[in-house]
């Protein structure tokens, strides 16, 4: 099955970007088809200075790999070396109904949150659109939020459809991880908007200091707690083992444990996790050849395919190009 995941290039990435997307995505290069791309034309919305663009990019790029992923096994590539993914947007904004995209819940929300109210950031789901359907990707993992993303693009792909009398692309499903939402230092749901994130390579000493930080309520050591309404349990479960996990929740349940044991546990894991990944992802940033050799295979991998669709679509639509 071919899969297509995107994140985007707006910042350090964080334990709620791999825990809610990365990690899945990583597994997932083992048994199907993995197209994993940097979202830098989406970034546009938000980040506006180049260089700062381009570095989050590479980042991006370094990040997944220090993590993991292998690209013998999966296609990761920029946006950017794939044109015909704009191309495809426009053509598919001419078959859909602005209604379609005033329902979009995602732009109510960042426009609520500040964003600009760009066209760009209005448009967002038909570039979405044209990420999934340009691959025939056959399912995007995605969480249960971003649901109706995935709804639109194969809506949008069945407008084309009906308009041009053909069947050209592939209609996607949405693939749900089981990931829960990841709490920041202050409980709420980890994000860079909000300024509460704990890095994926932090340095041991910053990492402890921030999880050592993380909100917790003022129950005494001696007094039972509850697991399931504690932060740092949420955290310490995505690392530990289902065993630890139990052990832990005994022990809250329990009392006398005060919370500085549960989060110095918590550092260690996180060490024990993302130290050695540190170390490789030092390594590629010494070697910047080597992270833009394999984007830009992967790019040339990813617009081989783009184009194949791309020529079905422009006969569709009576598009000439001159070859």
């Amino acid at each position: 099955m071919r899969l297509l995941s995107g994140v985007q290039p707006s910042g350090k990435l964080h334990l709620g970007n791999y825990f809610g997307a990365m990690k899945q995505h990583i597994e997932n290069q083992e048994q199907h088809e993995c197209f994993i791309f940097i979202a830098n034309y989406h970034a546009l919305t938000t980040i506006q200075d180049a260089q700062r663009l381009r570095t989050l990019t590479c980042d991006v790029a370094m990040d997944y790999l220090a993590l993991g992923l292998d690209p013998a096994k999966a296609i990761l590539f920029r946006q950017s070396d794939v044109p015909e993914v704009t191309e495809l947007a426009w053509i598919l904004s001419t078959v859909t109904g602005k209604g379609l995209l005033d329902r979009a819940v995602s732009y109510k929300d960042k426009v609520d949150k500040g964003l600009p109210a760009s066209m760009g950031l209005f448009s967002y789901p038909v570039l979405q659109a044209a990420d999934i359907l340009i691959y025939r990707s056959d399912a995007v993992p995605v969480g249960k939020d971003q649901k109706q993303h995935i709804e639109m693009a194969a809506d949008m792909a069945g407008y084309f459809h009906n308009t041009y009398k053909c069947e050209v692309f592939v209609l996607p499903k949405p693939m749900f991880n089981e990931a829960a939402v990841v709490p920041g230092l202050d409980g709420e749901k980890m994000s860079k908007s909000y300024g509460n994130t704990i890095d994926l390579f932090e340095e041991p000493s910053a990492a402890k200091k921030k999880i050592m930080s993380l909100k917790t309520d003022s129950t005494p050591v001696t007094d039972p707690k509850d697991p399931d309404k504690c932060s740092v349990f949420a955290l310490l479960k995505l690392f530990a083992t289902a065993e630890e996990t139990a052990e832990w929740s005994q022990r809250y349940r329990a009392g006398g444990m005060g919370y500085g044991d549960a989060k110095k546990r918590l550092a260690e894991l996180y060490e024990a996790k993302f130290g050695p990944a540190r170390e490789t992802r030092k390594k590629l940033a010494e070697d910047a050849r080597y992270v833009e050799d394999v984007l830009a295979e992967g790019g040339r991998r990813a617009r081989t395919v783009a184009q194949q669709v791309m020529d079905d679509v422009r006969k569709a639509c009576g598009i000439v190009v001159r070859k």
